[in-house]
Parts: C-alpha cells; structure tokens; sequence
C-alpha cells in the first residue's frame, strides 16, 4: 500500500491521483487517435468529453451521498468538501458520464449509438488505470482471505483479495475486445452501438462477480447497490448478444442436434448390422451341427 507515491518538503504527489491523471491522459489520447478516423470534429467530441467527465463526477458524487444519506444529510458542504467526507460511486459517474454523451448527441445532430461505439474503448482503459491507482493506493480494499494470492497491508490484520488488481485486468481486457470491435464495426461487420452494449455486458459482470471480493460496499435497503445494478446491466448485455446471434446460436443449435441425431443413427445402424451378423453366424452353426 502507497498512499503518498512522492513526499516532498513542498507537494505531496499521492498514488490515486497520479493514476487518475494516466487515466485522463491515456483515456483522452485513445479518444484523439479513434476520432480522427471520422468525420467527427475533434473540438466537439472534446467538448463532450469535458462535459461528461464532469457530469460523471458530480453524478459519482450524488449517488454515493445518496447511498450515504446517514453520513451527508442535506448538508451540501459535506457534498462539495471530497477530502474532509471522501467517496464516490464508480456506477453513479459511469451513468454520468453516458448521460451527458447522449445529451451532446442530440445537439450535434449524430445518434448516440454512433458516437458512443468510440468511447468505449477509453472509458475502459481509464477505468483500468483507476483501479490499478486503487489497488496500489491501498483505498479500494479487498475482503480477508486466506488464498494463496494475496497481500497483507501495513496497519491491517489479515491478508486481502487483490479485487482491485483483478478488476483493473479484466478493464484492460475490455479495452482491448472494445477496441477490435469498433474495428469490426468501421467494417461493417457489426451494427452501431454494439460495444455499447459489449461495455454494460463487460462493466456489469465485472462489478457483479467481483463485489463479494471487496471490503467496502455500498447499499442501497439492505442490498449490494453495485452487485444489483451490475446483475441487471450484465444480464441485460447477455440477453441484447444472444438476440443479436440468435440466428447463428439457432444455427449451432441445430447442427449440433443433427450430429447427435448422426451419431445415434450410426449408433444404432451397427448395432443392428452386428445384431443380424450374428444371427447369420448362429444360423449357420445350427445348420452345420444337425448335418
């Protein structure tokens, strides 16, 4: 655990913001890179992105106060001062975030299932550089165990999941599928929209297996806030893809079906020819012992 990546006598550069500002970078230099490969503007699509980021931290930031009503009230000095009452929920400032795209994409004249296919991949690598500042930081926790992989904090008794190390991975794997996706699309091998709904499938069941790994958790009457709303995005994601392939999973269906069908025919086939054969063999030595 680094909470203070560098302490020096005048600034203290901590961990979680030295990888938040690597997520900003990377996240808005993969946007530049993807959007110069369209006709969109690239002053407008930062715009958008500006907007969303702050839509996105200010939804974050509601959400967890929500969840949190206890601890905030109606106290909106407790909203605005992030360091003396810390926490922000990821969910809140994801929907943020695709609000505000939606919005924008109204007001340049595009569909968001257009615009919103070049975001993805970013937002994903930017949610991987979050968690790895998490996880390095030590400020996203994981649950005691006492599994082979895992890591033992300073100050704290136990040994923990490396949940925030795990998320980041499977981010940086999204990244990568969202990238050859859109790929796809600017192919034509896939409609518009569809790393949309590849990020809700991915983000959702990320946030959904994971969440019984974590230490802190976030409710919503008595319910895992994040493991809900990731068991609906994820199973909405699921149902959306096997809508989409339906033809071809009918298709699979069907031949798998047919082999099986093959293979019993042939079965069955044998035994009978093996059944008759024998039959036959006996015939004959009956016939041969009574001459």
């Amino acid at each position: 655990m680094l909470p203070v990546f560098l302490n020096l006598q005048f600034i203290k550069i901590y961990t979680q913001g030295l990888f938040l500002i690597l997520a900003f970078f990377w996240g808005s230099y993969l946007l530049w890179k993807l959007i110069r490969l369209t006709s969109y503007k690239e002053e407008e699509i930062f715009d958008c992105l500006f907007s969303g980021i702050f839509s996105g931290l200010f939804f974050g930031r509601l959400v967890y106060v929500i969840l949190n009503f206890s601890k905030f009230g109606f106290d909106p000095i407790k909203f605005i001062l992030v360091n003396g009452f810390p926490g922000f929920s990821i969910i809140g400032g994801i929907f943020g975030f695709i609000l505000s795209i939606f919005l924008f994409s109204k007001t340049i004249k595009t569909t968001f299932d257009e615009i919103i296919d070049y975001f993805i991949p970013s937002i994903f690598l930017a949610l991987a550089f979050g968690k790895l500042g998490g996880f390095f930081s030590g400020s996203e926790l994981g649950s005691k165990t006492n599994f082979v992989l895992s890591l033992k904090y300073p100050g704290l008794n136990g040994k923990y999941h490396l949940t925030a190390f795990y998320e980041a991975l499977l981010f940086f794997c999204g990244f990568y599928l969202a990238y050859v996706i859109l790929m796809l699309i600017r192919k034509n091998q896939g409609r518009k929209g569809l790393n949309w709904y590849f990020f809700i499938t991915w983000f959702g069941g990320v946030y959904f297996w994971f969440d019984k790994l974590k230490d802190n958790h976030l409710y919503f009457l008595n319910w895992s806030f994040n493991q809900v709303i990731g068991l609906l995005l994820h199973l909405t994601g699921v149902l959306y893809f096997l809508y989409y392939f339906r033809r071809q999973i009918i298709k699979k269906i069907k031949n798998f079906i047919s082999l099986i069908i093959n293979n019993v025919k042939k079965i069955i086939g044998k035994i009978h020819q093996r059944t008759k054969s024998r039959i036959r063999k006996g015939k004959e030595n009956n016939t041969g012992t009574s001459s």
